[in-house]
């Protein structure tokens, strides 16, 4: 799977990185490199200004550029003024000022110092570090120990977070009257470092897999807006070829330029009489890419002469006649050595016009990409673009070093489609209850099976329900499976009102070719990424693939759907997973009935594949009383007080009650254990009001304790609710 996966994304890159990460690295790399990420790589954009808006990605920034920045943090305006005037009979005049306290995030990786800053276009700091108004800045270089700063403390608390891992600047009573009284559009001279860019410290995310013995000479400056890691060593290979390589299970980038340092010679191409293999009978294959659209006429990049805008060099010196094709590089680099770059950059298009493909059966340590080589039967040099093993041989993709010419050959006819031979295996199979999720009946439970397979070749299962030691049949499943799993880490407990950004839990998936995928917030909020982990159900926002069928899920929007209760205690490795986005099967509760166990019988069954339902009655059971609340009354009594939730209504604005779903509103508040409470009450109002004295009797004949609540609903009761311990 990694290999179909990275050769596609290798071709989409190009040269020889392309095809040596397609055939020689797994699915580590495939992930560290190239996912997950739904975002593009990096593109030179018009010189951007300061914004806040969430979701907005924070670039990483290599060498010396001009940026902009988020901002992150941010107090009201606050008003001065002075009264000026009104001596001696003339009036006097009173007038404002503003000034205001911000933080704006640079850069994901550090930064070592900020230079000039711009603001509204104008110089805001000088090169000297010096402000040209009214107020300070202070810079953290977003390293991993840096301490929170003291101004945000002070307003935001213990809680305030030191932006571990982001480089940002801190303005604090910067004067705005030069700005219209508003916040500024801001832009950041970034040094990242002293001296030119380094490919090391690009591909750093993926430093355990990568290496790299490249220099990227005359590159000043480097933007990743972020996305896959692979974009962006495309982006580079557009302007600084690279050639690939594995050495100890690691991809090795190099320039092309120094491996070429001797000439292999290729040994005759493999025939392959059944003629159904790539390169044909004879083993090889030859094509010509023509157009000039394939040739760049010029690259737009960011002019260090120019205070970094966006600078555009043609090729040749002038433009030409039709649709021009430019390379958009998101680096810094003065407009000589933009220049030369693109028209190197044109002529190594216009030299690999000439293509083969070419069949051997040998694998030798020299033939890799980036190698030269001598091809029999064809003049010139050649270069090894990629390279794959098939089932007939190993494929090289080679084209032709300048002043070569090709020889006219017959075309390929294309590789035939086999049909998929998956193995049928064994059914695996989840039951579970979930509360109301607000259609269809209110007093209908909803119970589910999730049925899957480790194979594609799963045919569906025939699912029972067990009740007395025999089986009903309930209906079948088709040969839809279920995304299930295994977790293989335990999951921390986490608050329920917040984005759970700390903990993750890895799943094994139960077969190799389910994906997760990574969905965006504003996607959860729609019910996106909805999963069911032991009895919690949860979302997350990230699926990182692990490599196999392991994923790491983060992001976690955890105790949904009333699973709250759950997620307040730790889940052991071991628990199921299931996606519950779609494929799972609702089964007829009629038929189900008393069951607590499930069966299902596939083709490759032996025996019936049990599960034990797990939730019952979830459905049915009213939702926690939420809010909870103790409120002093002028009589010196206690008002006790909580918000009703309804069984379905999970998108309850707050601007009206939630539906009555129950037949009735009624309250069970008891003091003691809420299993065998020493004293209860019912009330239909969400409050119940006490005397001292009444809770001082309280105390006095059962002892310290716990006052809770819970809903009475029209089939069960909801969990409790702690509304105060009594001491």
């Amino acid at each position: 799977m990694a290999t179909i996966v990275l050769t596609a994304v290798g071709s989409l890159i190009g040269g020889p990185i392309g095809g040596s990460i397609g055939s020689l690295i797994g699915s580590q790399i495939d992930a560290r490199l190239f996912g997950p990420g739904d975002r593009e790589g990096p593109r030179l954009k018009e010189l951007a200004v300061t914004t806040s808006s969430y979701g907005t990605p924070i670039p990483r920034h290599f060498g010396t550029m001009r940026a902009a920045g988020s901002i992150i943090w941010a107090t009201d305006l606050v008003e001065s003024s002075e009264k000026q005037g009104g001596g001696k009979g003339q009036p006097s005049t009173k007038t404002y000022s503003y000034s205001s306290s911000f933080a704006v995030a640079l850069s994901s990786r550090p930064v070592t110092s900020v230079g000039r800053i711009w603001a509204d276009g104008n110089l805001l700091r000088g090169a000297a570090g010096d402000l040209k108004v009214g107020g300070t800045m202070r810079f953290y270089e977003g390293y991993s120990d840096q301490h929170p700063d003291p101004l945000i403390v002070s307003a935001e608390g213990a809680n305030c977070p030191a932006f571990r891992g982001v480089a940002y600047a801190v303005f604090e009573d910067l004067q705005l009257a030069d700005f219209g009284n508003r916040l500024p559009a801001l832009t950041f001279e970034l040094i990242a470092e002293n001296g030119a860019v380094s490919l090391i410290d690009i591909i750093e995310p993926a430093e355990n897999d990568v290496t790299a013995d490249r220099t990227l000479p005359a590159l000043v400056g480097f933007s990743d807006e972020g996305g896959a890691l692979g974009n962006t060593l495309a982006t580079l290979n557009l302007v600084y070829p690279l050639a690939s390589d594995t050495v100890d299970a690691q991809l090795r980038l190099f320039s092309p330029d120094a491996a070429n340092a001797q000439l292999v010679s290729l040994p005759a191409a493999v025939i392959d009489p059944t003629e159904e293999s790539f390169g044909g009978y004879s083993g090889v294959t030859a094509n010509k890419q023509t157009g000039a659209s394939r040739f760049p006429s010029g690259i737009r990049y960011y002019d260090t002469s120019r205070d970094y805008q966006a600078g555009l060099q043609l090729t040749g010196g002038r433009a030409t006649s039709g649709q021009a094709r430019l390379i958009e590089f998101p680096g810094a680099l003065s407009a000589n050595d933009a220049r030369e770059l693109a028209e190197q950059a044109a002529k190594r298009a216009r030299n690999a016009q000439d293509q083969l493909n070419y069949r051997v059966a040998e694998l030798d340590p020299s033939i890799s990409p980036g190698a030269l080589v001598a091809v029999p039967g064809y003049a010139g040099t050649w270069r090894i673009e990629t390279w794959e093993w098939r089932e007939f041989g190993l494929e090289l993709s080679l084209s032709r070093l300048p002043n070569s010419v090709t020889p006219a050959f017959a075309t390929d006819a294309g590789q035939a489609l086999s049909p998929q031979d998956a193995a049928i295996t064994p059914t695996i199979l989840f039951a579970f209850e979930l509360p109301w999720d607000g259609t269809g009946a209110s007093d209908a439970r909803q119970i589910f099976a999730a049925a899957s397979s480790t194979s594609g070749g799963w045919t569906g299962a025939t699912v029972y329900a067990e009740i007395g030691g025999s089986l009903l049949t309930i209906g079948t499943i088709g040969q839809e499976r279920s995304v299930v799993g295994v977790t293989t880490t335990p999951l921390a407990p986490a608050d329920t009102v917040l984005v759970d950004r700390t903990n993750y839990v890895d799943v094994q998936l139960q077969s190799e070719d389910f994906v997760l995928t990574s969905r965006a917030m504003e996607d959860l909020a729609g019910g996106a990424n909805r999963a069911l982990i032991g009895s919690e159900i949860l979302q997350f926002a990230n699926a990182d693939p692990l490599g196999g069928s392991l994923w790491r899920l983060s992001g976690l929007l955890r105790g949904r759907g009333a699973t709250e209760h759950v997620a307040k205690d730790a889940s052991q490795a071991g628990s199921g997973f299931i996606l519950l986005d779609g494929t799972p099967n609702r089964l007829d509760e009629t038929i189900v009935g008393s069951a607590t166990r499930i069966a299902a019988i596939g083709l490759a069954d032996e025996t019936a594949v049990l599960s034990d339902i797990t939730g019952l009655q979830s459905s049915l059971r009213p939702l926690a009383p939420v809010h909870p609340r103790a409120v002093a009354q002028s009589d010196d009594s206690t008002a006790f007080c909580w918000t009703r939730r309804a069984r379905g209504a999970w998108r309850w604005e707050g601007s009206v009650e939630p539906p009555l779903v129950e037949e009735s509103e009624l309250y069970e508040i008891g003091y003691g254990n809420a299993g065998q409470p020493h004293v209860t009450w019912q009330t239909t109002q969400p409050q119940i009001t006490f005397t001292q004295s009444e809770l001082d009797q309280l105390i006095n004949d059962h002892g310290v304790g716990n006052l809770w609540v819970r809903q009475i609903g029209t089939h069960s009761r909801s969990l409790p609710t702690l509304l105060s311990p009594l001491s």
